[in-house]
C-alpha cells in the first residue's frame, strides 16, 4: 500500500492564486496552500479557546511554494492569537530561519488589529535543530550536569580529538591498519544519528571495519570521556543531549509545553534522533506541523531517513492530516511530466503528480554521446548557444552525481575561457588561518578545550607539540581560575613571544572583556604572525578581517562561536573555479548541493548505471530508491530546458588486470523504455557531421549509431 492511501489528499485550486481579492491575506495562495496555512485554526470570531491544532503533514512537491505556505501558516497562527515567543520554527539553515521570520513580518505588517512581530527577536525560537539544541542545553545545563560554558567542536575539531584518543589507546600502532580519524568519526556520527547498534552500522555502511568493532567501542567510550572532561560537545551531541533531556518525563513535558506550536521545514531530511526529539516534545502531535517531500529525501549519508516522513501520519491516533501541494510554479509541464514518471516507479511514496500552467512544446532531451569528451564538448556548445539566445551563464547549471564527474568538463571550460563556479570543496571554517583564530578564541573562552589550546599554542614561535602538551596538562591540573598562563615553563627562546601571547589570551578570557574588542585584539595578534605562518599572508588577512566583521554582529563570544560552528558562511575561495572578475559564470554542482536551487537550463551528466545510480549505492533497495530520488531532484531543478546526457563509453585508466581501456555504459535504469516518450531522443554529434569531418570514420560512425539505437531498445 502506498503511504498516502490511508490519509486525506488535497488538490490545489487552479484559480485561487490568480484571485483579485487583495484584502484577503491568503489571496495569493492556491487552495491546497490555503488549507495548509489555515488548518486547525478556528474562526477568529469563535475566540482563541476554540482553536485546535492536530498534527499536520504537508507534502510539498518541488517548486510548489513550500516556503510561502509555511510562512503564511506561522503568520496565520500569530494573527489568530498564538504567542510568537512560543512558536518553535526548525529549519536546516540559519538563512532559511531568517528568511522565514522576515516573510512572516511582511505578512503581518498590513493586517489592521492583528498582532505583529516587533522585530526578528519576537519569533525568538527560529533556527536549525542544532542551534536550538545548543540554546536549550545552555539554558538547562545545570539540571542535566553540563557546564553552561561548554564549547562546541566542529567536525574537524572532533576529528582531531578522536585522533588524540586513538593515538592514546595505541590503535595507530597496530599491526593492521586501524581506521583513520575521519572514518572513526563518521562511524561514531552514524551510530548516534541513526540510533542503530554499532555492529549494524558497521555491517551496512562500513563493512571493512567490522573486525574493529571491540576496539571502536573502546575508542568511542574514551572519546566521550574526553569530551566530558573538557566540557566540549560535538555536533552530534547537541541532538543527543537534547533527545536525552526531553526523554525525561518531567523535563520533556516542561520543554514541550514551552512551545504551543512546532513547525519543521524539510522534514524528509531529518534523522531518527531529530524525529525522536519532536515526538518526545509533542507526543500527541498537538501543535506539530512538518513540511517536506519524500521524493526529495537524498541525505541518507548524513543519517537522514525517508522513513520519518513516510511514517509520520501513523505516529498519532488519529493519524496526522496530510495535505499535498502539487501545483508547481517553476518548471514547464513537459519537464514535470517526465519527472513524475521517473518518481512514479518508486517502491514507496506519497502519491502526487506535479502540474504547471506553464505549457511548452519542448520535451526534456535524452541525449546519447560517444564518451565523456563528447559530453564536455556538447555541454559547452549548448551553454554558449543558450547564452547567445539571452540565457545568462548564471541561469544555467550542470549537475552530476559526484564531484569527479565534472573533471573533463572543467578542463574544457578552462580551455574555452568560460568562467564557472563549482559547488563543493574547501569551506570557510576549514581554512587553516580561520581555524587558527577561532582556536585562539575558543581556548580563551574554555581553557579545558585541549584541541583548541593545542592548536593555539603552536602558533607561537618556538612552541611545539611537547611544550603545548605540557602546558595543557598543567592547565587541566590547576584549580579553575587559578592558572597563570604567562608563568608556564616554555623554552627560553620563546619566552618573550609567549608572554605576549599569554597576555592576549588572558585578556580575552576575562569575564569583563568587552566584545568584540577582545576578539579584535586576538585577530591583531594573529596578524603579526601571518607572514611567518603562511606564504600568502595578504590574501588570508582579508579573511581574518571578514571574520572580525562577522564577530561584530553578535552579542557575545559564546553566541558567535555557536552560530559560526553550526551554520558557517561561505568564502569567495570556496570553489576552485570561482571567477573574481567576471560578472557572469556557469554553475557546476553535485545534485546534493543543488537541492533547493533552480535554473532556467539544467544539464545532467552521466545518466548511466554506475553513475546514476552510483555503483557504490546499489547494495540495497533503500540505496537504489535514494538514487532514483537524486535523479528526480536533478530534473526538477530546471525551469525551461532540461537535458539528460548518456555517454556510451568511459575511458578508464590504471585498472588492475586490465590497464587503460574503454568501458561501455548503459542508460540509467531509472529511465526505462516505457518512459522514453516523455523525452526527445537525440545523439551528438550527428553522424553526418562526423563523417564530413572524417570520411574514413564513416563505417565506425554507422556502427556506433547502431549500438546507440540498441541501447534504447
Amino acid at each position: 500500500m502506498r503511504a498516502s492511501q490511508a490519509v486525506e489528499h488535497a488538490h490545489p485550486d487552479t484559480h485561487a492564486a490568480d484571485s483579485a481579492r487583495t484584502t484577503d491575506p491568503l489571496a495569493r495562495l492556491n487552495e491546497a496552500q490555503r488549507q495548509a496555512a489555515t488548518f486547525g485554526i478556528a474562526d477568529p470570531l469563535a475566540g482563541a479557546g476554540d482553536v485546535r491544532h492536530p498534527p499536520l503533514l504537508v507534502i510539498a512537491g518541488a517548486g510548489s511554494g513550500k516556503t510561502a505556505t509555511l510562512a503564511q501558516r506561522v503568520a496565520q497562527l500569530v494573527a489568530h492569537g498564538a504567542d510568537p515567543g512560543r512558536i518553535l520554527l526548525l529549519t536546516f539553515s540559519r538563512r532559511a530561519a531568517g528568511e522565514m521570520t522576515r516573510r512572516v513580518e511582511r505578512l503581518l505588517a498590513p493586517r489592521s488589529g492583528a498582532r505583529s512581530l516587533a522585530g526578528a527577536s519576537s519569533l525568538a525560537w527560529s533556527g536549525t535543530f542544532h542551534s536550538v539544541g545548543a540554546r536549550l542545553l545552555r539554558e538547562y545545563a545545570g539540571r542535566i550536569g553540563l557546564d553552561p560554558a561548554f564549547s562546541i567542536h566542529d567536525r574537524q575539531d572532533s576529528g582531531d580529538l578522536i585522533n588524540l584518543v586513538r593515538h592514546g589507546l595505541g590503535f595507530s600502532a597496530k599491526d593492521r591498519r586501524f581506521p583513520l580519524k575521519a572514518t572513526c568519526l563518521a562511524i561514531y556520527s552514524a551510530t548516534v544519528n541513526t540510533q542503530a547498534a554499532l555492529r549494524e552500522v558497521l555491517q551496512t555502511a562500513f563493512p571493512w571495519c567490522v573486525g574493529w568493532e571491540a576496539d571502536l567501542k573502546q575508542l568511542f567510550f574514551e572519546y566521550v570521556q574526553a569530551k566530558q572532561a573538557q566540557q566540549v560537545l560535538d555536533y552530534d551531541d547537541l541532538l543527543l543531549y537534547w533527545a536525552q533531556m526531553v526523554g525525561d518525563p518531567v523535563l520533556g513535558r516542561e520543554i514541550g509545553e514551552r512551545f504551543s506550536h512546532i513547525l519543521v521545514d524539510e522534514y524528509q531530511d531529518t534523522n531518527r534522533l531529530q524525529a525522536a526529539i519532536l515526538l518526545a516534545m509533542k507526543p500527541d502531535g498537538r501543535g506539530l506541523t512538518v513540511v517536506g517531500d519524500d521524493a526529495q529525501s537524498i541525505y541518507a549519508f548524513r543519517g537522514a531517513t525517508v522513513r520519518n516522513i513516510l511514517d509520520f501520519p501513523t505516529c498519532f491516533d488519529p493519524p496526522a492530516r496530510l495535505i499535498t501541494l502539487e501545483r508547481n510554479y517553476r518548471s514547464t509541464q513537459p519537464i514535470l511530466a517526465a519527472a513524475n514518471q521517473v518518481i512514479a516507479l518508486a517502491a514507496e511514496r506519497f502519491t502526487k503528480d506535479l502540474w504547471s500552467e506553464r505549457g511548452s512544446a519542448q520535451k526534456p532531451k535524452l541525449l546519447a554521446v560517444r564518451d565523456d569528451a563528447d559530453q564536455a564538448s556538447y555541454v559547452v556548445e549548448q551553454v554558449l548557444a543558450r547564452r547567445e539566445a539571452g540565457i545568462r551563464l548564471k541561469a544555467q547549471a550542470v549537475l552530476f552525481r559526484t564531484a569527479q564527474h565534472s573533471v573533463r568538463l572543467e578542463l574544457e571550460l578552462t580551455r574555452r575561457n568560460i568562467p564557472f563556479v563549482k559547488f563543493g570543496g574547501l569551506k570557510f571554517l576549514e581554512a587553516a588561518h580561520v581555524k587558527d583564530v577561532l582556536a585562539l578564541l575558543r581556548w580563551a573562552q574554555n581553557p579545558r578545550d585541549r584541541i583548541a589550546g593545542f592548536r593555539a599554542m603552536q602558533l607561537v614561535a618556538g612552541i611545539g607539540p611537547k611544550t603545548a602538551g605540557r602546558v595543557l596538562d598543567n592547565v587541566a591540573a590547576a584549580c579553575p581560575g587559578a592558572t597563570l598562563l604567562g608563568e608556564q615553563p616554555v623554552p627560553d627562546g620563546a619566552s618573550a613571544a609567549w608572554r605576549e601571547f599569554a597576555a592576549v589570551i588572558e585578556a580575552g578570557a576575562a569575564a569583563a572583556a568587552a566584545w568584540p574588542a577582545a576578539f579584535e585584539e586576538l585577530c591583531r595578534w594573529y596578524d603579526t604572525q601571518l607572514e611567518r605562518l603562511h606564504e600568502d599572508a595578504l590574501m588570508r588577512q582579508a579573511d581574518i578581517e571578514q571574520l572580525a566583521r562577522l564577530a561584530a554582529g553578535y552579542t557575545s563570544a559564546e553566541r558567535f562561536l555557536t552560530e559560526l560552528t553550526l551554520d558557517p558562511p561561505s568564502a569567495s575561495s570556496e570553489q576552485a573555479g570561482t571567477p573574481l572578475l567576471d560578472e557572469d559564470y556557469l554553475i557546476l554542482s553535485t545534485i546534493h548541493s543543488a537541492k533547493g536551487q533552480e535554473w532556467t537550463a539544467v544539464s545532467v551528466l552521466n545518466a548511466v548505471d554506475g553513475c546514476i545510480p552510483s555503483d557504490m549505492a546499489t547494495g540495497s533497495t533503500a540505496e537504489i530508491e535514494e538514487e532514483r530520488r537524486l535523479l528526480y531532484v536533478a530534473m526538477t531543478r530546471a525551469r525551461e530546458h532540461l537535458e539528460i546526457i548518456v555517454p556510451q563509453r568511459f575511458y578508464v585508466s590504471h585498472q588492475p588486470g586490465f590497464g587503460d581501456r574503454h568501458v561501455y555504459a548503459g542508460r540509467t535504469r531509472f529511465i526505462p523504455n516505457a518512459l522514453l516518450p516523455c523525452f526527445e531522443q537525440l545523439s551528438w554529434p550527428p553522424p553526418a557531421d562526423v563523417a564530413a569531418a572524417n570520411p574514413e570514420a564513416r563505417q565506425q560512425v554507422l556502427d556506433l549509431a547502431a549500438r546507440m539505437r540498441a541501447m534504447w531498445q
